[in-house]
């Protein structure tokens, strides 16, 4: 469970505020998520990367949201600022601590079931998690219990300021890319509150349901399915009506790469290959950020290079974590870090 400070939400400031916030946290999960899919051996544990890789294109789809939620209240979403980036290990934004004052610490690390269950399942917990059986083999608080109320919290104070605060300019919402039932125009106060919704649904399902309105397994069930290696599968034989007893999902850390914890905290040593790398990973991928950026801030044909530069990161990285770092037994990984390249806006 983690614990979310409570933010000053009392204005249309504020609740712009918290929406950069939103956005920096959706943000805050791909890196790590990332970097556990990256670390896959190519053609390895394909039942798991195909759901690692499922979960990080919906993140993707929850940052854009949320962007087109603030563009309609007359904010500028912002994601190529160095502090953009969170650092690694380190916290998650807005004061998110797994016991209350406690910071919960994020690693960037390969592929585990322990990263899966201590970790991810960890960020995408709901409120009151769904319990299935596992087949064989496989009040007013100073904090939110869960990001979902973090959302909830936001849907109310759109619903109280209501259709005046949304002034900002149509051609700044992002469509297209996803679905169109996913990425859609936020206009008023009804298809801002859908956003927030599907952000939620996606992540942590339903109270009722570990489906999100999509059909598919919220994000916390199908990690839950990597750490029980089973699909969730209907099942009239137990009154939860699932069960972790589908199709097998195995994992074997033989198809994992040996990537060292935390790049970035590594000194690579200078001008050695895991160095050169690291370094045109990180330029790449702040050139992705900029590109977002213009996407979301009035440039949409910006797009299609950023989707680009997604598929030069993936070849990239493939070459990194393959690349061993002098001196030590493992191979390198991604930093993430913030590199000021050229931008225009």
């Amino acid at each position: 469970m983690l614990y979310l400070r409570k933010p000053r939400l009392d204005t249309l400031e504020d609740l712009r505020a918290c929406l950069q916030k939103a956005i920096e946290l959706e943000h805050a999960t791909i890196p790590p998520y990332l970097t556990a899919l990256y670390s896959i051996k190519e053609g390895a544990l394909p039942e798991i990367a195909a759901l690692l890789r499922g979960i990080v294109t919906q993140e993707m789809l929850h940052l854009s949201l949320a962007a087109n939620v603030l563009n309609a209240i007359g904010g500028h979403p912002v994601l190529n600022a160095p502090g953009f980036l969170p650092t690694y290990p380190g916290p998650l934004p807005m004061g998110i601590g797994s016991e209350p004052g406690q910071p919960f610490i994020v690693h960037l690390r390969r592929l585990s079931l322990e990263l899966i269950e201590d970790t991810f399942m960890v960020i995408e917990e709901p409120e009151t998690p769904l319990v299935f059986p596992v087949g064989a083999l496989a009040a007013a608080l100073p904090e939110y219990r869960t990001i979902g109320q973090f959302y909830e919290s936001l849907k109310d104070k759109l619903d109280e300021l209501g259709p005046r605060i949304f002034t900002g300019r149509k051609d700044r919402q992002v469509t297209g890319w996803f679905a169109r039932d996913e990425l859609f125009a936020v206009k008023d106060v009804a298809s801002a509150k859908r956003a927030l919704d599907l952000i939620v649904a996606q992540g942590e399902g339903s109270r009722t349901s570990p489906l999100g309105p999509d059909g598919q397994l919220a994000h916390y069930y199908r990690f839950a399915e990597i750490r029980h290696g089973r699909r969730l599968v209907p099942d009239a034989s137990v009154p939860e009506g699932y069960s972790y007893s589908g199709e097998p999902i195995p994992f074997d850390a033989a198809g994992v790469l040996p990537m060292g914890d935390d790049p970035g905290a590594q000194a690579y040593p200078v001008d050695s290959e895991a160095w050169r790398l690291a370094e045109r990973f990180d330029a790449t991928y702040s050139s992705l950020l900029n590109a977002l950026h213009l996407t979301f801030n009035g440039e949409p044909g910006q797009l299609n290079p950023a989707i680009g530069l997604m598929f030069s990161l993936r070849v990239q990285v493939a070459q990194l974590m393959t690349t061993p770092v002098p001196g030590t037994g493992f191979t390198a990984g991604p930093r993430f870090r913030y590199s000021r390249v050229p931008s225009s806006a």
